[in-house]
């Protein structure tokens, strides 16, 4: 019905395609400045309440902006530099929008704020308020104006705001320049799959409508509720993959219509038909896998569903709508020119076929290979980002290599205590108890600063709130923060007070946020694996069919993250692909991986399955159905994963790190999933399973044809070809 329908009224849905694109273009040209900036943080947290509390009774805070000052000449206790240190100490306190600042020179000469060699000394502030307001608003005027070099000093700036404004710029530049290379390179492979370039433009329209729609549509979403900024580079990289994918697959089934005999209109009616339906099936499994994201209450990871749902909507009408009219208007302009093989002398018909007569052999070698690859795995130490996503070249990533190699600490990630206590000694005493935590440089508090049980400082200024309560700073060594600053964030949540205390700061946030992450992840999967595994069994009608290729779906994501412990938390071709190791992995990005690449891989069962579906229906040899349903969706599932590979791998030639590991992962993801696992893995379960493929028992049956989703449309082709499976 829809089929026909765009058959006979092309010339006015093409128009108003055009006209929707157009539109969404202009609302969708505003969606980045509406988008929001989100730190690593947890709603509702212990590290969200103990900022509050620093905030609202201590008007101060963990330091967000950092001034690294080097001396010219001599050290930073000589006369001129303590006198300049001084004076950029009191124009950084009273620069607009900055709530507190102090240094070296004006908090009692810590020798934390000092490096080894006497040369540099470090100036901290405070800029309170939320992500937007500190990158967009304070830093782009803070930044270039402490940025200088005088007779005396020289002057960096950095912070953690300042990393991930840094790390947000380079990741816009980044995935532009991607786009900028992706779009030529799709469009030269369509046109070498297709060999038709009004085929090849028209699958890349279908593409950028799909980023056109999904962000004026997260235009809409942001009405409602804050979206990251990281979501329109989702929708980028989503929005050509997705509607390519389906592109393809609803060209090649016109082209295959057309081969049969049908004249323009039937066959555009029998495309929307078939294919029509697949696509909806695989967007939906898209969609459902992406909005496993909402589980989580962090706005960073939720806006990738936003996105990824967006993407999914603006695809599938592009797909399913746009361009069946297109193809109606172009006829059999896009027909392939010259003969076409048949698809039993093809080499998936041939590679199905021989995997089929030796389903052990072959389906134990390609298990084998996976399984050496995805262990790697098993080794993944999930943790916190640092400068280090940065390259080696961005300012703010030079200013932390100094301090790493020339301070003993880091007296900006110190890990920040709001106590209910009124008590001198009772404070004193456990001050003293926490410095002696392994990893602990000093403690200051209102009753001194303790260093390893003993006092080194004076009473700290300005520690104890008008209402009596209480803050101790517990700054860690450089060592420690750097090998285990989720540990040491426990240690000292887990050491015995005399009163109520609370534990914030830098590193307690960020391992509130990662707790949360990994605390939640097993609900995800649960939710992805469910979700996706009814679906499969409303367009199958098996239980066999969804159960094996959520097996295989987590084997193929499994290699994915396998190679992402071996690069990237040991990294193994680091200096090839231009980061630094840090020896663990920051957890939000292999989650929105798994996401992703679990949506993509269903995608292509969905299209393999279809088609092998199809032909079990229309021959019942189960057998047979097998390459022949391969032979004529494999084409397509590689054609639309080599253009899918090519698009991630753009994204890991970038230079923030969490871009290359996902380009470089959801490559590697597609490229496996395509070959190893519908080549071989595919026909070799199915060799094995025969006709207990398509079974359900009897009541699942019978809802499932009440739901009315059984049956595809019976084309007529020759019958089913008899395999010889054996030697």
């Amino acid at each position: 019905m829809l089929g026909r329908f765009i058959a006979e009224r092309a010339r006015w849905i093409v128009a108003a395609g055009l006209a929707v694109a157009l539109l969404a273009g202009a609302i969708g040209a505003g969606t980045l400045d509406v988008l929001s900036l989100n730190r690593f943080e947890a709603p509702g947290s212990e590290s969200m309440r103990v900022r509050d509390a620093l905030a609202r009774e201590h008007r101060t805070g963990s330091p967000n902006v950092a001034l690294l000052v080097t001396a010219r000449q001599g050290s930073v206790d000589g006369a001129a530099a303590t006198r300049a240190g001084r004076e950029l100490t009191h124009e950084l306190a009273t620069h607009p929008g900055v709530g507190r600042a102090w240094s070296y020179w004006t908090d009692g000469a810590r020798e934390t704020l000092r490096s080894r060699d006497g040369r540099q000394a470090l100036v901290l502030a405070w800029v309170p308020g939320d992500a937007d307001r500190v990158r967009r608003e304070v830093l782009p005027r803070l930044a270039p104006e402490f940025t200088r070099t005088t007779d005396t000093l020289t002057v960096e700036v950095g912070g953690g705001d300042e990393v991930f404004r840094q790390t947000m710029q380079q990741a816009r530049q980044d995935f532009l320049r991607a786009e900028l290379v992706i779009l030529p390179l799709v469009l030269l492979l369509l046109w070498w799959v297709y060999r038709r370039i009004s085929a090849a433009l028209l699958t890349v329209g279908i593409g950028l409508f799909a980023v056109l729609g999904s962000l004026a549509l997260l235009r809409a979403v942001v009405a409602f509720t804050d979206v990251s900024t990281f979501a329109s580079n989702i929708a980028l990289v989503m929005g050509i993959g997705l509607g390519v994918d389906y592109g393809l697959f609803v060209v090649f089934r016109y082209r295959e219509e057309l081969r049969d005999g049908s004249d323009v209109a039937p066959a555009v009616a029998r495309t929307v038909r078939g294919a029509g339906r697949t696509v909806l099936f695989s967007g939906v499994t898209v969609a459902a896998s992406l909005s496993a994201l909402l589980v989580f209450p962090f706005p960073f990871l939720s806006s990738f569903a936003y996105a990824g749902v967006a993407v999914v909507l603006a695809a599938v009408a592009g797909a399913t709508v746009l361009l069946p009219a297109a193809l109606a208007l172009l006829g059999r302009r896009v027909e392939r020119r010259g003969p076409v093989r048949a698809e039993t002398q093809g080499f998936w018909f041939r590679t199905a076929t021989r995997v089929m007569r030796r389903p052990l052999a072959y389906g134990g070698a390609a298990l084998s290979v996976l399984v050496l690859l995805g262990t790697p795995f098993l080794g993944v130490r999930f943790g916190l980002p640092d400068d280090r996503v940065l390259p080696a070249s961005a300012p703010a990533r030079q200013l932390y290599d100094q301090v790493r190699a020339g301070f003993t600490v880091e007296e900006s990630d110190a890990v920040q205590l709001i106590a209910a206590a009124s008590d001198p000694a009772a404070v004193a005493g456990y001050a003293q108890r926490l410095s002696r935590i392994e990893g602990v440089a000093r403690v200051d508090s209102s009753a001194g600063s303790f260093s390893d049980g003993q006092p080194v400082g004076p009473p700290a200024r300005g520690f104890t709130a008008s209402d009596g309560g209480e803050r101790l700073a517990v700054v860690p060594t450089s060592a420690r923060l750097e090998s285990d600053a989720t540990g040491l964030v426990r240690e000292i949540r887990a050491l015995p007070a005399p009163f109520a205390v609370e534990a914030g700061g830098y590193p307690a946030e960020l391992t509130d946020y990662r707790d949360g992450v990994t605390d939640r992840l097993p609900l995800v999967a649960a939710l992805i694996v469910v979700v996706t595994f009814v679906l499969l069994f409303l367009m199958t009608g098996s239980v066999v069919a969804p159960l094996k290729a959520t097996l295989l779906n987590l084997l193929s994501l499994s290699v994915m993250f396998g190679v992402l412990v071996v690069v990237f938390q040991d990294g193994f071709l680091a200096d090839v692909l231009g980061f630094t190791p840090t020896g663990a992995i920051e957890p939000s990005v292999p989650i929105l991986m798994f996401c992703i690449a679990y949506g993509l891989s269903m995608d292509y069962e969905v299209f393999l399955l279809a088609r092998i579906k199809e032909e079990y229906e229309r021959t019942g040899d189960a057998r047979a159905s097998v390459p022949l349903g391969i032979a004529r969706s494999a084409p397509l599932v590689t054609a639309a994963a080599g253009v899918l590979a090519v698009s991630f791998a753009a994204y890991a030639t970038g230079e923030v790190v969490f871009l290359k590991q996902l380009g470089l992962g959801m490559a590697l993801a597609v490229l496996v999933d395509a070959t190893l696992i519908r080549g071989v893995l595919v026909p070799a379960l199915m060799r094995l399973a025969g006709p207990a493929n398509w079974w359900a028992p009897a009541p699942l049956r019978r809802l499932h044809g009440r739901l009315g989703l059984v049956g595809h449309e019976r084309t007529h082709r020759s019958a089913a070809v008899p395999l010889p499976l054996t030697d």
